[in-house]
């Protein structure tokens, strides 16, 4: 299959004149079906033949985006006598025109994962809230108490436990424990993502084209 054209309807059973098959593979003559059920399969087969089109036309403008990102990016810096290995590097980029009325972004974002190390995190920074609980505020208790706070799936808020990392405290254990979420970090793979804006003046707002490619 095309992987450009994933999408594509379920080939229809082939039946005999006037009859249809049900959900089961049986056939079923049209005669005996009523008008609003038959009105809603050719309803349903339309808005998802066209759903599928839809999908597929946006694989397809995906590709194209990201390689003619990629031939631009290459030619650039062929200029600077520089060569560019693999398809795309991993930084953001934006890309605008001469106007300034259109943009569009290529971002990378990476899908993280933590190790066994944010336990040990979680030991040092309940240690340090035990031994600052004359002065430490309920927030910051609350704080450490929601990084470490799985969910059904057994995963941490990623935010939360990053909102750990921007806190400052002279405490070397805090330190230290913020050492240890640095090292449990685990790249476990990544995604791309692309944006489309333009606006109507070169002072005006930016407004969102929206194009969900990464779920292309």
């Amino acid at each position: 299959m095309n992987e450009l054209n994933k999408y594509r309807l379920p080939a229809p059973v082939e039946t005999p004149d006037g009859f249809i098959a049900d959900g089961k593979g049986r056939l079923v003559p049209t005669s005996s079906i009523k008008p609003q059920h038959m009105l809603e399969h050719d309803m349903v087969t339309k808005v998802v033949g066209f759903a599928c089109d839809l999908a597929n036309q946006i694989r397809r403008f995906r590709s194209h985006v990201y390689a003619d990102a990629a031939a631009f990016d290459q030619l650039l810096l062929e200029s600077y006598g520089q060569r560019k290995r693999g398809l795309r590097g991993k930084g953001n980029v934006t890309y605008t025109s001469l106007d300034g009325l259109m943009k569009f972004q290529v971002q990378i974002a990476d899908h993280i994962d933590f190790g066994p190390e944010l336990q040990a995190a979680r030991e040092i920074f309940r240690q340090c809230i035990a031994d600052w609980s004359e002065g430490a505020r309920d927030e910051l208790r609350a704080l450490v108490d929601d990084a470490f706070q799985a969910d059904q799936a057994g995963k941490v808020s990623r935010d939360a436990v990053f909102r750990l990392l921007r806190m400052e405290f002279d405490d070397a254990r805090w330190i230290e424990g913020q050492k240890a979420i640095k090292d449990s970090i685990r790249v476990i793979g990544s995604k791309s993502y692309c944006r489309f804006y333009y606006r109507d003046k070169p002072d005006g707002d930016w407004i969102a084209v929206p194009v969900d490619l990464a779920a292309a």
